[in-house]
């Protein structure tokens, strides 16, 4: 198939023309699969650090059920000198420690790569295009002296130290992950590292390596961190002020309250007389958690709450009241499956629409769309400032994959200027103007009028708040006139948003003809396919969204670009449908690139999408 463009005739890419990078030294994926609950989280953390450790780009992404305990679980360790961090669509190495997915894991192996399994399974070897490792994984959990509770969790350090003596990981950097995870406590230390020891004992007395992969030091990862999104997003919070969060448990967000709580421990109490200068409230509903944070946010207080769909679902009435009044509050959304409880501990773009015009009536928000974990602490502190700016409710949405894996990181840049408080009028400013007009933005025509605080010392400084019929005097109204006034008014500020969010980064590469744009957790997978896209012989220009409402860059990339390719992690094309209704005349140039599985989007699935659509054209 061709396309022509618009100065020559050009062959698109074949979908067999696309290749990964090659496996091999410092480049392939580790996929271990045990079963949820089994305490498999911590060797797999081990794992990733140690390599990290060793100076090379490593991530880690949990694939796991939404029980507490007994169902499979898969934990996938990409390792790459070139610093690709997004999921891959093959494993090289397996670890098979769950007998029920046995037969799934075996033919999960990439041909030329490895399978590590237990002795005990007397596993068949079916298969000649792999490598089959063998260890006793439950005598050696035995034979470390672990009481019979605890054999199951230090069981998966065999596998620790057997990948450990494969692949040429330091023990010493094994060790360290080790102790920082039990925070220096001797005895675990010594119990988990001992069968780590023992793991390659036994390797190097029993096993003939027969694989290609292995692990060299590198200095990929010097001045780096690894967090979690959920992590610096609230650590973010904390720097942008937040002095109010209220909140109810749910999947995937709870880790973000529990990181909020555990940093204001450090850094929020006043050291001399151990006073908290914050309030952590855990509500009965998601109904009262958004409930106390507008209230917060009226009464001064930078207030946020952090949950899933669900909870946003739940929270609708009042993000509409909180954006009719002019309430600021930061909502962090951890995007995971739907509709309804959909799959819990699976991640998903899905809420972008919702979000968005979150509320009944005519209704649009601000969403920041982090893609990164030094993002996700940008935003965390940017929010604050922004809804107090705009006097409005704004949504981070993030997802499982940013909030709950391991992430390599540059440092974060802390704020360098003092926070935005907005147009918050002081006893003394109402005294120099002898009094205000709430919803009246007269003075700059930005949407956004002037507030005053509960508490503010002058008779002038009252208003009432209502969700109803207000005017610019915030007095109750059924006129016509003044109701589309305040609506019009609300149109401006959602324009001048546009204004003060974060631009979209824009990659646009010299003859590309084709334009792809995306958000959020995407962008490592997006970055990996364009290179795989150039290699096969379609260049394209990249322009990465970080918040809603589209600003005048996205205005220009969409306009310029004939061809555009909209890339996102749910079902309908949700980031679509809003780009086609913001530029209407563009909307048939426009395709969508989407796909629903729970699973965060690879490369190789982005790669081959494109290049058949375009094969199609």
């Amino acid at each position: 198939m061709r396309f022509m463009s618009s100065t020559s005739v050009q062959r698109g890419p074949l979908v067999d023309d696309l290749r990964v990078s090659p496996a091999g030294v410092n480049n392939f994926c580790i996929v271990a699969a045990t079963v949820n609950g089994s305490g498999s989280q911590t060797a797999n953390n081990v794992l990733v650090r140690a390599l990290f450790r060793m100076g090379i780009p490593v991530s880690g992404k949990n694939i796991f059920p939404s029980n507490i305990q007994g169902l499979p679980t898969w934990f996938h360790i990409r390792v790459s000198e070139a610093g690709y961090v997004g999921r891959r669509n093959s494993a090289e190495v397996v670890v098979a420690l769950n007998k029920a997915t046995a037969e799934q894991d075996v033919a999960s192996v990439a041909p030329g790569g490895m399978l590590i399994y237990p002795t005990e399974w007397k596993l068949a070897e079916t298969r000649d295009d792999i490598t089959y490792y063998s260890l006793p994984v439950q005598q050696m959990a035995k034979d470390s002296g672990a009481n019979a509770d605890l054999r199951p969790y230090v069981a998966n350090m065999v596998y620790v130290g057997a990948l450990a003596e494969l692949l040429g990981i330091d023990l010493n950097e094994i060790e360290q992950a080790i102790s920082e995870h039990f925070n220096g406590k001797q005895k675990p230390i010594d119990l988990n590292f001992g069968v780590v020891k023992a793991a390659v004992e036994y390797t190097r007395q029993n096993i003939t390596k027969r694989d290609p992969f292995r692990v060299q030091r590198s200095n990929k990862t010097a001045g780096k961190i690894l967090i979690n999104g959920n992590s610096a997003g609230a650590l973010g919070s904390i720097f942008g002020g937040v002095s109010v969060a209220a909140w109810y448990p749910i999947t995937p967000s709870t880790s973000l309250v529990d990181a909020l709580g555990d940093y204001a421990k450090e850094l929020r109490i006043e050291k001399d007389t151990g006073i908290r200068n914050y309030a952590i409230v855990q509500a009965e509903d998601e109904l009262a958690a958004i409930g106390m944070v507008i209230g917060a946010g009226w009464m001064g207080a930078r207030a946020m709450t952090s949950t899933s769909g669900p909870g946003i679902s739940l929270m609708t009435e009042y993000a509409g009241f909180a954006y009719f009044t002019d309430i600021p509050c930061v909502i962090w959304d951890i995007q995971r499956m739907g509709p309804s409880t959909g799959l819990p501990t699976r991640t998903s773009q899905g809420d972008i629409l919702m979000a968005y015009y979150l509320g009944h009536g005519d209704t649009r928000h601000v969403l920041l769309l982090p893609a990164s974990m030094e993002e996700c602490f940008a935003f965390g502190w940017q929010a604050f400032d922004l809804a107090d700016r705009l006097q409005t409710p704004i949504f981070v949405m993030s997802d499982l994959d940013l909030g709950m894996n391991l992430w390599m990181s540059e440092k974060f840049a802390y704020p360098d200027k003092p926070f935005d408080r907005g147009k918050v009028l002081s006893a003394e400013d109402l005294e120099r103007l002898g009094g205000f007009q709430r919803y009246s933005d007269a003075d700059d025509q930005s949407g956004v009028g002037p507030r005053t605080l509960p508490g503010t010392k002058h008779p002038l400084a009252a208003y009432f708040v209502r969700g109803s019929g207000h005017n610019t005097h915030a007095e109750y109204t059924e006129k016509p006139d003044e109701w589309q006034a305040n609506l019009e008014r609300l149109r401006r500020k959602h324009d001048f948003a546009r204004t003060l969010v974060p631009a979209p980064v824009v990659d646009e590469m010299e003859g590309a003809k084709v334009g792809i744009i995306s958000y959020g957790s995407n962008d490592p997978a997006i970055r990996e396919a364009r290179e795989m896209l150039a290699a096969a012989g379609l260049k394209t220009s990249y322009l990465r969204l970080r918040a809603l409402p589209t600003t005048a860059e996205a205005t220009r990339f969409i306009e310029k670009y004939d061809r555009l390719y909209v890339v996102e992690n749910n079902f309908d094309g949700q980031m679509l449908n809003i780009l086609r209704a913001e530029n209407p005349t563009r909307a048939a140039h426009m395709q969508s690139v989407s796909l629903c599985e729970g699973l965060p989007l690879t490369a190789l699935w982005i790669s081959r999408s494109i290049a058949t659509l375009e094969q199609e054209r």
